[in-house]
Formats: structure tokens, sequence, C-alpha cells
């Protein structure tokens, strides 16, 4: 089984903004549809609910793992049935951004690995799942960075 899903977007959009969209919890939560309690930081744990329609009040937690302005975000969450479960134990995921400039903005790649740390009953519906919903979180951040004025 691939235990990893990769997505690429080209951005019409400069990386500092593309940068802004992803590591402002208030910017990322337009886009993503997720209303986040607090801002991401190294090392914490940020929570929130889902706001995407059809999993309104869908518990979120991550735990922010690198924040290397302006080329890499990444965090871990969980795919644990629990509330709030610790993005830090093995039934998690790692979620990673990769920004590259480009002559027209940004080179966007999301990747999304550690499937294999899921209970297995759990992988395939997981990894199947969350790859139709990069394809569309793409898509929000394309329309959400391109919509902003300059």
């Amino acid at each position: 089984m691939n235990n990893r899903i990769e997505k690429s977007v080209e951005l019409n959009a400069p990386i500092d903004e593309v940068w802004r969209a992803l590591t402002d919890h208030e910017a990322f939560g337009e886009w993503f549809r997720v209303k986040l309690d607090r801002p991401f930081v190294v090392g914490e744990i940020t929570t929130g609910a889902i706001t995407y329609p059809g999993h309104e009040g869908v518990k979120w937690t991550s735990m922010t793992e690198r924040m290397e302005a302006p080329r890499l975000f990444s965090f871990r969450w969980p795919h644990a049935k629990e509330p709030h479960p610790d993005p830090s134990g093995e039934a998690a995921t790692r979620v990673e951004f990769h920004l590259e400039p480009t002559a027209t903005g940004t080179h966007l790649t999301i990747i999304e690995s550690g499937f294999e740390s899921l209970p297995e009953d759990q992988q395939i519906e997981a990894l199947q799942s969350n790859d139709k919903g990069w394809d569309v979180q793409a898509q929000n951040i394309k329309a959400y960075v391109e919509a902003v004025p300059r």
C-alpha cells in the first residue's frame, strides 16, 4: 500500500502570501475551513473545529513540527476517534507544505505521510479520504491566495 499522498499546485501569488495563508491560523482557517483556537507554534498543539460543509464541528487537533519561512510548514494530526488525542502519538500522520518561488508565483507541494501508523483497519479509508480532501484543499488555497488584491 502507498502510505503517502503528494499533491502539487501552481499558485499565481508571491511566496510570502502563500506562506501567510498556510501559517497564519486565521488565514489557514479561511481556505481550509476550520476555526482554530490559537496560532501555529512549533512544538505546540493547535485545536479547533472544522467548518467545512458536511464536517461541521469535527474536532481539529494538530502538533506543529516545523515552520521554516517561507519554504516549509509541517504538522502532525491524529486520526483517532477521541475528541482531542495527542498528535505526537502513534496514530497520526504528518502533513508538509513545501513552497518554491516560480517566475509567476509559487509552486506548492502538499505531502501527507505516515498512514502506516494508523490502525490497520483505518489505513485505506484514511488514505483515500485524505487523497480526495487534498485535491479540494489544493484548489481552496489556490482560490484564496489568487483572490488577494495586489
